[in-house]
């Protein structure tokens, strides 16, 4: 894994892309939007932080959802973003 010289991930980055890898409705591309890691990238990591068996669920998990590659996601999604949710604070979504 090679991210970008500019951008060293600390304790906390890593913390996030974990979870955000884990989240079915998180697109790759909004990983690498955010921190610059590619899909690649994103797998080396996953393998290098978690358990043998979770990255083992973790990947399977991947390869079956429809909303985490592009290539898969249904068109007319151009957005990796709710509507309804803030700027990437915490993902907390805004109170109506």
């Amino acid at each position: 894994m090679q991210p970008d010289k500019s951008k060293i991930l600390d304790e906390q980055a890593v913390d996030r892309i974990i979870e955000m890898a884990w989240e079915d409705r998180t697109p790759f591309d909004a990983i690498e939007f955010q921190f610059g890691l590619k899909e690649a990238d994103v797998k080396a990591l996953m393998k290098k932080e978690l358990k043998f068996s979770s990255y083992k669920l973790w990947r399977e998990r991947v390869e079956n959802c429809k909303t985490k590659h592009r290539a898969k996601r249904v068109e007319g999604i151009d957005r990796f973003k709710c509507k309804l949710q803030r700027n990437i604070s915490n993902n907390k979504i805004s109170k109506r």
